[in-house]
């Protein structure tokens, strides 16, 4: 929070004051002075009594103790009076010669702080363990550093203890409940750095070694026991308490209860009854609890009341009526008149009459065949007329639309009516909307399991897994091939499962008897307009797990505004869904069907092959404005394919970004559905300019998979500068992800083939990139040569962008051979070109290395400084791979300053963001530092785990580090 503004106390215009942290007042939004030392600790101590008077001579004890100077009672009353015109008229009082404050007791932090600490205190008795974190977080927010800080005089002294101690025992909760929501991770960074503040604090040991443990370091959460027993013997001659060593035996014996915080128990199914009119529930229903526990509510609430409605939609075969039968069956108790029901067959060629229903529902109801009226509306007043008085349930099964389904409404309190249909009724005025999705992994395999028996499944379940996804959870396709198992005895389930695994046969392995899963697909296709056809085919096209509005547009070569209508009107008919506002998704088994329409219906077929040249010129496109706006001064976008269509245009350099990392996978899957024939080049140019994806973290395994296929596919078709572009993305996110010696031939590789073909951009980045890799790997003398030719050729390209970073690069390596002067001159070249260029996030790379530079120059604060600053950067542009990388650098300026136990947390911090990225060799340099800060603030034992870590990740890849750890360990060897 921004400490200028004041504590978030008080109202908004009033007098707030201030003591977590230094002793400061505020009005409104203006600073008021508390004047000198003393005078602040004659403000605090009258602050600390909430209210109460304090007599003269107990605020000359509070100042100056035992020892006052002569004046001490003239001083007191020249402080008192100084604050009186600092303060608000009537604010510091004299009574009953003392002095006291008259304010709100909300207007000082401490006391805020207590009332949050103490609402969590009460929600986390309640069960709130969500908000009871949240308010705990709030009132911890409020602290600002050291209590009373710089306040003099013992009244100071034992309050600021008091207040530190509080506030400790407030972050062990705080941390304890975070723990309990499995934010272990988090948490270790910071409880890292509290034990080495903190050494005999227990609490916060044990939190610790929890939290290591849930974080999969049960290694290092051991040596936490071994350090702190060590450390007590050693400091006041005592055992751990009893708390600490049984955590330690039940870590020691993997006790499953400490894996993860206990999980809520599961709420008693529901009791299914069996009412005389409604079709039978099946015998294996399974899952939906949230659905029907909704829906059950829902129904419930009709009894003594208001009429109820729930209209439930969703795709063929979803198990909208199994659900609906299901509810309705234990719904029975609250409708003792009578269960109606009927199919209202609205995917038929000829949908039910709403007339002819309502007949059989007034025969159901007691009403003679010759009282029955001919016209609709008058059977609509009998109908409500003859449920008046009565609490009946209505089941409309498979509606057609809202109109069919309005003369069959109850009208009176107390009935109830519940609707399916594959469209989404918004036009039924009052019905409660449900979407009934597709089946959880879980319940999908119950219900297989039910079908097909628990001996089989569990002697194959990993092959039952690739069954149930490969039927997309859709209880119709699951219920088909477990049942087609079920009667096939020969069978093994693996059989099932390579039968399924080919997606231009599995709609056709998705039947048995009358049951089949295209066939539900054809009735919901054969009843849209010519336009929605089209568009639901077309869409099936593209892969990717969702599509933007604005990629759809490109698709169906329409302005937005029109695709939006028929997405809408595809998302009504519940043959697309609604993945998130302007995105849109099909199921997987919809989209087969969608694409099996696409090569019986699209004509002319070299519609298909326009359709995915218009999205890949979309992405491409759009990805190159990205790629412009991001780094400016960069010349890549200059030698890329043209596109055909615009992209589109982005206000600043976030928006920009939110849009990239937002169609990652499905701009990845165009890529590679793009890889061959004429859009080729194209694909590779996209998979080029999206290159911030290969450092993404969550996206740089698919960016890999995608680039090694470009690169083959480009040899297939024996395409060397489209090889060698493909090459230099594959080379970049291998050094990314840290496997040095691949990406150092693929480098090679695609500098021989830039010479071959002239592409002088690729020569300038393969150049660049040996160079890095020559440098981690300490091939100095050849890197300097790759660096000098990258530099040469980015100025002959007149890439001003490339030029810095290979100036950057080269920095580095005057840095690893001992020239430190230059290294900071060079770095200090490179990230002044960026600034010139206003290119923010390489600037950020460059105040890394000049960070580097200035570390081994000594220039510590000002290397803390331009680390500081690309750290900002980092973060704010997703870049995980150098926020981490950042974070360990100034772990390193810690150690170096002689700050152990914050290079500890930063370390720490720098292990949780490069999780899963960055490579093996990248976490040996910080598991390596963090040795080193553990070491130092007394945690030895911590320390050689995470060196014997270090030497593991060495020796494996046969890193020259390894020496260096061996020679850290070998002095523990010895002890």
């Amino acid at each position: 929070m921004d400490r200028e503004d004041g504590p978030r106390q008080g109202a908004a215009n009033g007098l707030r004051f201030a003591v977590l942290g230094p002793v400061r007042a505020w009005r409104g939004g203006e600073a008021l002075s508390p004047g000198s030392p003393q005078q602040r600790a004659l403000l605090a101590a009258l602050l600390l009594r909430d209210g109460r008077t304090a007599t003269a001579a107990q605020l000359i004890d509070a100042i100056w103790g035992t020892e006052p100077p002569p004046r001490a009672l003239a001083a007191v009353r020249t402080y008192a009076s100084r604050l009186r015109k600092v303060l608000p008229t009537g604010t510091l009082v004299s009574e009953s010669g003392g002095y006291a404050l008259r304010s709100r007791p909300d207007a000082l932090d401490l006391h805020v702080a207590r009332e949050l600490a103490a609402e969590a205190d009460k929600a986390r008795a309640a069960g709130e363990q969500g908000r009871a974190r949240e308010l705990l977080g709030n009132s911890l927010e409020l602290w600002d550093g050291e209590p009373l800080a710089s306040v003099p005089g013992p009244y100071a002294e034992t309050e600021r203890a008091r207040l530190v101690e509080w506030r400790l025992t407030l972050l062990e909760t705080w941390l304890d409940m975070n723990l309990e929501a499995g934010r272990h991770a988090e948490a270790v960074s910071e409880l890292t750095a509290l034990t080495a503040a903190h050494p005999l604090r227990e609490r916060l040991r044990e939190l610790l070694m929890l939290a290591l443990y849930r974080s999969g370091r049960q290694a290092e959460a051991l040596a936490v026991y071994t350090d702190t027993r060590r450390l007590l013997a050693e400091e006041l001659g005592v055992d751990p308490r009893p708390e600490l060593a049984r955590l330690q035996q039940r870590i020691l014996r993997a006790d499953e209860e400490l894996a993860a915080p206990p999980e809520a128990a599961a709420a008693p199914a529901p009791v299914v009854a069996r009412p005389a009119q409604l079709p039978a529930t099946v015998p294996d229903f399974t899952g939906r609890a949230p659905f029907v526990r909704e829906l059950g509510h829902r129904l419930a609430s009709a009894e003594g009341s208001v009429m109820a409605v729930s209209a439930l939609a969703g795709i063929g075969g979803v198990g909208k009526t199994t659900l609906a039968v299901h509810v309705a069956h234990a719904a029975r108790p609250h409708f003792p008149d009578g269960q109606l029901y009927v199919d209202l067959q609205g995917t038929a060629a000829r949908a039910a009459e709403p007339e002819t229903v309502l007949g059989a529902f007034l025969r159901a109801l007691g009403t003679p065949e010759g009282a029955l009226p001919d016209s609709l509306e008058e059977r609509s007043a009998l109908y409500r007329s003859a449920l008046a008085g009565r609490r009946v349930l209505v089941l409309l099964d498979n509606a057609r639309d809202a109109a069919q389904v309005r003369p069959l409404l109850p009208g009176t309190e107390g009935c109830a009516a519940l609707v399916t249909s594959r469209i989404r009724m918004v036009d039924l005025a009052g019905a409660h909307l449900v979407d009934l999705d597709v089946m959880s992994p879980e319940e999908a395999l119950q219900l297989f399991t039910r079908i097909v028996g628990g001996e089989r499944v569990r002697a194959e379940r990993e092959a039952a897994l690739d069954v149930v996804a490969a039927c997309g959870f859709l209880p119709l396709a699951i219920r088909i091939a477990a049942s087609r198992l079920a009667a096939r005895r020969t069978w093994t389930v693996a059989v099932l499962a390579a039968k399924l695994a080919d997606e231009r046969r599995r709609l056709d392995e998705l039947q048995a008897g009358d049951l089949a899963v295209k066939a539900t697909f054809e009735l919901g296709y054969g009843q849209l307009e010519p336009a929605q056809a089209r568009a639901f085919r077309l869409l099936g096209l593209a892969d990717g797990p969702d599509i933007s509005l604005a990629a759809a547009a490109a698709v169906l070569d329409l302005p937005e505004q029109e695709a939006e209508d028929l997405l809408e009107s595809l998302v009504d008919t519940s043959l697309l869904e609604s993945a998130a506002p302007g995105r849109y998704r099909f199921h997987d088994l919809v989209r087969l069907y969608a694409r099996a329409c696409a090569e019986r219906d699209e004509q002319p077929p070299g519609e298909r092959e326009s359709v995915l040249s218009r999205l890949l010129d979309f992405y491409l496109a759009t990805t190159a404005r990205v790629y412009a706006i991001e780094r400016p001064g960069d010349r890549l976008a200059d030698h890329l394919e043209p596109a055909a269509r615009p992209g589109l245009a982005f206000g600043d350099r976030h928006a920009a970004q939110d849009w990239l990392y937002a169609e990652a996978s499905c701009l990845l899957a165009c890529v590679r559905q793009s890889a061959g024939g004429a859009t080729l080049r194209r694909a590779v140019d996209l998979l080029w300019a999206a290159l911030d994806l290969a450092e993404s973290g969550a996206n740089s395994k698919e960016y890999e998979t995608v680039a090694a296929a470009l690169r083959d596919a480009s040899r297939g078709h024996a395409d060397p500068r489209t090889e060698g572009r493909a090459a230099i993305c594959l080379a970049y996110v291998q050094h990314v992800t840290g496997r040095f010696d691949l990406a150092d031939a693929e480098a090679g590789e695609a500098l021989r083939l830039a010479r071959e073909t002239g592409d002088l951009l690729v020569r300038c980045w393969a150049a660049n990139t040996s160079g890095v890799i020559a440098l981690y790997q300490h091939r100095y003398e050849e890197g300097e040569r790759h660096l000098a030719r990258a530099i040469r050729d980015f100025r002959t390209c007149e890439d001003g962008a490339g030029e810095a970073s290979a100036l950057c690069n080269l920095s580095r390596i005057h840095l690893a051979t001992g020239r430190t002067d230059s290294a900071v001159t060079l770095a200090q070249q490179g990230t002044e070109m960026y600034d010139t260029m206003g290119h923010a996030l390489k600037g950020a790379n460059g105040r890394y290395a000049l960070g580097l530079a200035l570390t081994q120059s000594g220039s510590l604060t000002a290397a803390a400084d331009r680390l500081g600053e690309a750290l900002e950067v980092f973060r704010d542009s997703r870049q995980r791979l150098w926020e981490g990388m950042t974070l360990f650098r100034l772990a390193e300026v810690d150690i170096t300053a002689r700050r152990p136990a914050q290079a500890a947390a930063r370390a720490e911090m720098a292990l949780t963001v490069l999780h899963g990225i960055g490579g093996e060799w990248r976490r040996g340099n910080v598991l390596t530092v963090l040795g080193r800060a553990l070491a130092s603030v007394g945690q030895s034992g911590r320390a050689q785990v995470c060196w014997q870590e270090a030497l593991r990740i060495y020796e494996e890849l046969d890193a020259p580090e390894a020496a260096e750890v061996r020679s850290l360990l070998r002095p523990m060897a010895c002890a």
